[in-house]
């Protein structure tokens, strides 16, 4: 018999967490993100609650699209399931879609704004090996 893994978040399934108040979400996170999510609600951080507010408006009006953001600081709600945002890293747009495992981390995590440097092999005469090494 086959039986089919579900993914769950803190014991909880995406369906329990879509329906979940924002006041219960709060007491599965973290203090700093507790912390800034009752600031974007007592709007004190203006940016986060203007998000808040787009992304709702937007379900409401049921158009799905990529929402742009410069709010890299915005954590990650249940609301957010199965959307996607574009957030600005400094220089472009960087897609991340909202998944169970992202719920309760920052919207920047997965914007990265400097990029990865892969280093090659060594170049010619770097190393003692290489100095007899013709080119080309």
């Amino acid at each position: 018999m086959i039986t089919v893994k579900k993914d769950v978040w803190k014991g909880y399934t995406e369906e329990q967490l879509k329906e979940m108040p924002l006041d219960q979400f709060l007491k599965l996170v973290n203090a700093r993100e507790r912390r800034a999510i009752k600031r974007a609600l007592e709007e004190t951080n203006m940016e986060y609650r203007m998000l808040i507010d787009k992304v709702r408006k937007m379900k409401k009006s049921g158009k799905v699209k990529p929402i742009k953001t410069h709010c890299r600081e915005a954590v990650i709600i249940p609301e957010w399931l199965g959307l996607r945002f574009l957030v600005h890293n400094g220089k472009e747009w960087k897609p991340v879609d909202i998944t169970l495992q992202r719920l309760g981390r920052r919207l920047g995590e997965f914007s990265f704004p400097v990029k990865f440097i892969k280093h090659s092999g060594p170049g010619v005469g770097a190393t003692r090996g290489s100095k007899f090494v013709p080119l080309k």
